[in-house]
């Protein structure tokens, strides 16, 4: 069963994620994996926006019930293969938006990260990183991401804290572009990326390329060893037991 329906507007590759909470887990991954591949070869996609399809949730994170009993081997391998999915995501070269209607939380704020654009929908939707709550630092793609977006001291101070923000919060320190009425997000996102896409994708591709390539090089650098740091604190006896009391809220 595929966690994503796609289908397409004007032109754009418009993707919904199809359960409540939208968490992410192995089959999540791939199916924004195919989706990746499939908005990069398709000739007719000018963009893609991806979304949530219920006013609650963009992604409220990791699938921790299905993740936490993972033996250390295959949580590395799933760890591995996300971070890979958010530069692939990052680096595509069509206009990108996240339109969200809910929270976009933790691993839902990181895949937030990997657009180009994020517009929200108004009301009360929290997003933010509350991994230092959980005892793990950012995974080192995510907090590459978050300083070049939202610079140095909006970073630290999200990364830092673990709070979640709402939206007038995050449209002021650069998280989100816009905020929207529930009812016009979509239409405002697919129209935005079409805009975009309909000017010159080709010249589009080398503005996006010079906007990103540092920071891929900054990445890709260190990713190796700040995986394996990630791994050993997302294993340590102290994060175990946090992980498990998060885990039992779901």
């Amino acid at each position: 069963m595929k966690f994503i329906d796609l289908k397409y507007q004007d032109h754009v590759a418009v993707a919904t994620f199809n359960r409540t909470t939208n968490t992410i887990n192995a089959q999540l991954v791939v199916d924004l994996e195919e989706l990746v591949q499939t908005a990069r070869k398709k000739s007719a996609a000018i963009g893609l926006v991806v979304t949530g399809g219920s006013e609650k949730f963009f992604s409220m994170g990791f699938d921790l019930p299905e993740i936490f009993p993972l033996s250390r081997e295959e949580f590395t391998v799933f760890f591995k293969r996300f971070n890979r999915l958010c530069l692939d995501l990052f680096t595509l070269s069509k206009p990108t938006m996240a339109a969200i209607p809910g929270h976009a939380v933790a691993g839902g704020n990181i895949l937030a990260l990997c657009f180009d654009y994020r517009f929200i929908a108004a009301g009360h939707k929290l997003m933010g990183l509350n991994e230092i709550k959980l005892g793990v630092p950012l995974p080192y793609v995510c907090d590459c991401m978050l300083r070049n977006q939202i610079g140095y001291r909006h970073a630290r101070t999200v990364a830092d804290s673990g709070d979640f923000f709402k939206p007038p919060q995050l449209l002021e320190m650069g998280m989100i572009d816009r905020i929207l009425k529930p009812h016009r997000l979509l239409p405002e996102a697919v129209r935005h990326v079409r805009r975009i896409g309909e000017t010159s994708l080709p010249a589009f591709t080398m503005i996006k390329r010079n906007r990103v390539e540092k920071v891929v090089a900054e990445i890709a650098e260190q990713l190796e060893a700040r995986e394996e740091i990630f791994v050993d604190s997302w294993y340590s006896d102290e994060t175990r037991k946090r992980l498990q009391q998060a885990m039992e809220k779901f």
